[in-house]
């Protein structure tokens, strides 16, 4: 249990509510996919919601229902109190964050870019920062500032509406409009999960686990869920990555937690062979080929060749590693500010 993440879940309510009605078919806000979601993530310890409530009795009684404390900001008092609630919610959390030490995670439901600020801190102090919002009324700012932001509308057990169509009897029916195609595209995750885990082999020991993985993933995209591909879960989408050859998973040292490394397509001595018959076949009058353009050219003799399926970073370190090997010599040159190659390792040093 000392393990676990101690959660604090705060609730800019006015911001979910309109967000969800407006954006959401007239959905009424409800906590329980967002509280089931946190349940994945670790213990809830604190629940606020800042509102005026006079204009959310219903909610009211749901929030109590799940044990949400209730912070009573009013509007009606003649003075503007446009932003009393947020200043409030910022306010609390920073005390929460410097007066309850065990509180690991804090949960911003909110959509507002205001609170970005709030984020850049909590995350100074050692805190872990998860957003939740309206997809469609969340700032752009702020799901890029979290270490995960959830968009409410794709939770589980979040069910949006399909407005019914409108009928225009006074203008002739226009076609409906094509709908641009899904960036989730599960193609360009592959490339992105064999990028990452080749960066991570060469930035560690070498040893890459699911969960590294996974948060290293949450750092590059704030926003990545593996649902929005089609998998009920992380372990899942990897061993779909491992069914078609993008990964290979083995028994990590945590039951549940799988070492992730790049498969062997193809033996390396083989991509350095590769590599050394296309500097000579490309090379100039000096017997050398600029390292710019080479992967091209390497890849138009052979086209499903990729240094990440070799465990390699960038084509800069394949063509290192061949160097070291003896395979090719490698040197810089400033004239050509370029690495220029040579097929045969002819005193050229490797850099």
């Amino acid at each position: 249990m000392d393990q676990e993440e101690r959660i604090a879940l705060f609730l800019d309510y006015e911001n979910l509510a309109i967000g969800a009605r407006d954006h959401l078919g007239g959905l009424s806000f409800d906590l329980r996919p967002v509280a089931d979601a946190l349940a994945e993530r670790g213990r809830v310890v604190v629940r606020r919601a800042y509102a005026d409530w006079s204009f959310f009795d219903e909610d009211r009684r749901m929030l109590t229902r799940s044990h949400v404390e209730l912070i009573d900001i009013p509007q009606r008092m003649g003075a503007s109190r446009k932003n009393a609630a947020d200043i409030k919610m910022a306010v609390d959390a920073l005390e929460l964050a410097f007066e309850r030490d065990y509180i690991s995670t804090f949960v911003l439901c909110t959509g507002d870019s205001d609170f970005t600020p709030l984020v850049d801190k909590l995350r100074e102090l050692n805190k872990r920062v998860i957003g939740v919002g309206v997809e469609n009324s969340t700032s752009r700012l702020l799901p890029a500032a979290c270490d995960e932001f959830l968009f409410y509308d794709r939770l589980e057990g979040v069910e949006v509406p399909i407005a019914p169509p409108r009928s225009k009897p006074d203008r002739p029916a226009s076609p409906p409009p094509v709908a641009p195609p899904s960036p989730r595209d599960v193609d360009a995750l592959a490339s992105l999960v064999a990028q990452t885990v080749a960066g991570l082999q060469s930035s560690s020991n070498g040893t890459v686990t699911a969960s590294t993985l996974k948060r290293t993933l949450l750092r590059k995209d704030p926003t990545f869920n593996e649902a929005d591909y089609g998998f009920r879960a992380f372990g899942e989408l990897l061993r779909h990555l491992a069914g078609h050859n993008v990964v290979e998973l083995a028994a990590g040292s945590a039951k549940g937690d799988p070492e992730v490394v790049l498969p062997e397509h193809g033996d390396r001595e083989a991509a350095f062979v590769l590599l050394r018959a296309v500097i000579r076949d490309e090379a100039g009058s000096d017997g050398t080929v600029a390292l710019s353009g080479l992967k091209n050219k390497v890849r138009k003799v052979a086209p499903d060749f990729s240094e990440k399926k070799l465990g390699y970073r960038s084509f800069l370190q394949f063509t290192k590693a061949a160097a070291t090997s003896g395979a090719v010599g490698l040197r810089w040159s400033p004239e050509a500010d370029d690495y220029l190659l040579t097929s045969t390792p002819d005193g050229a040093a490797a850099i």
